[in-house]
């Protein structure tokens, strides 16, 4: 008969391997971004976020079924958060496979749209893939420490640091965005430019909703004294 710590470490072993996944999907797009703009093979690094983010489907598909289908003999005493938590947490994986899945979307629609990749705007979306790479490194550290945190009654986890650094890049994708928007419409030069519009707020959609996943660990986590979401006030602000 399977433990509750059984469960608690099968929830964190695959919540483990679907990050590393989202992780590597998210980090060909810049790649997919940079091949286009030199002619390069996109149309293969394309099809390899789709081959991937289908896999993610199949990963949050078996996590959801691994919360919803534990019974009290699975969960036990040891994973009472997880259970307290139960619906806030699968509204969570919900929102993380999004981020698999715009992926695949914003490649799908610059092979469709075919925007010229020698314009400034272009490069700023280039930057934004960048940031929004970097982003998701971070947002795997911290979803693998809260989800440890929730499957451990006696874990405590620190994530502080890395939902600034999300927060902190989402704003530099906010700077590229209207940059990218900006410059697409005053440059006469550039040939349709609500293209570049479209794609820019796809990206920055993605990046909004990796910052909208810290969101959501802070609102579960305040119910959780022994993880910190949160910067502890400045006594001498006080």
């Amino acid at each position: 008969m399977p433990t509750d710590a059984d469960f608690g470490e099968r929830l964190e072993s695959r919540t483990g391997t679907y990050l590393d996944r989202i992780d590597d999907c998210v980090a060909l797009l810049p790649r997919a971004l940079d091949e286009y703009a030199s002619d390069g093979p996109y149309r293969e690094t394309v099809g390899e976020i789709a081959a991937i983010e289908s896999e993610c489907d199949e990963l949050v598909r078996e996590i959801t079924g691994i919360i919803t289908n534990a019974g009290p003999d699975d969960v036990g005493l040891l994973n009472t958060r997880i259970n307290f938590n139960e619906s806030a947490l699968l509204d969570f994986y919900k929102e993380l496979d999004v981020v698999a899945n715009h992926t695949e979307r914003i490649v799908q629609e610059v092979v469709m749209m075919r925007p010229a990749a020698d314009v400034d705007p272009f490069r700023d979306m280039r930057e934004m893939a960048s940031r929004i790479a970097e982003m998701t490194v971070v947002l795997g550290d911290v979803v693998a420490g809260f989800v440890r945190g929730l499957a451990r009654s006696d874990a405590t986890a620190t994530l502080t640091e890395g939902i600034e650094a999300i927060r902190g890049l989402e704003s530099e994708c906010d700077e590229l965005r209207n940059d990218a928007v900006a410059t697409a419409f005053a440059d006469d030069a550039i040939e349709e430019p609500l293209v570049y519009r479209e794609l820019a707020i796809l990206l920055d959609e993605l990046a909004n909703t990796i910052e909208d996943l810290t969101d959501r660990i802070v609102v579960i986590a305040s119910k959780e004294p022994g993880i910190v979401t949160e910067a502890e006030p400045d006594a001498s602000e006080e």
